[in-house]
């Protein structure tokens, strides 16, 4: 597959990088410090897609001929929204939160050139079992879910062991609607097989 212009992933994710890595596609990672501070009025995909976009902002004077993809995954439990948590005691509460129910996760993505700006987020719902406090401490402490929305990587022990049923993308909760990004990419003339 052949894009017509340079892609630069503006992420630091290594689920990301192995994710595009998949689909096949050469790019190069350019990281910025960029608040993920949202108003607090938007809702579930509103938020996902602002802090896309947000992140593409602080790059837009530099893109001549490139495509910047900048992407946010959060979850959503009802109304809340379950940033990434602080400390063990933070991971704890949401997890424990999250069992026995499900959730939604959305990623937001915005694709950047020099003249276009496309937005576009997917939205998968993921059901856990009942987790017991002891699989909870157990995987917090082995695998520090502290980088992660709501305090866990689907392919990790936690979702191998707790997830019951996913209604959507897999890869959009690992971190990328990959399917959506790709179709996006080909319905802007960016990508030819």
């Amino acid at each position: 597959m052949n894009l017509s212009q340079p892609l630069l992933l503006a992420s630091n994710s290594p689920r990301r990088k192995e994710l595009l890595a998949g689909l096949g596609l050469a790019f190069e990672v350019r990281v910025k410090e960029v608040s993920e501070d949202f108003p607090e009025h938007l809702k579930g995909a509103e938020v996902a897609e602002y802090l896309a976009s947000h992140k593409a902002a602080a790059y837009a004077a530099e893109i001549t001929n490139q495509v910047l993809l900048t992407a946010d995954t959060i979850v959503c439990l009802g109304d809340r929204i379950l940033n990434k948590p602080q400390n063990y005691e933070e991971a704890f509460v949401m997890l424990r939160s999250l069992s026995g129910t499900s959730h939604e996760v959305i990623t937001g993505v915005c694709l950047l050139t020099q003249h276009q700006k496309v937005i576009f987020s997917d939205s998968t719902r993921v059901y856990f079992k009942a987790l017991s406090d002891e699989e909870i401490h157990y995987y917090i402490t082995h695998y520090k879910p502290f980088d992660k929305a709501g305090a866990y990587g689907i392919q990790e022990w936690i979702g191998k062991i707790g997830i019951t049923r996913l209604e959507g993308s897999y890869f959009n909760v690992v971190g990328l609607p990959v399917q959506k990004l790709y179709e996006q990419l080909v319905a802007l003339g960016l990508l030819q097989l």
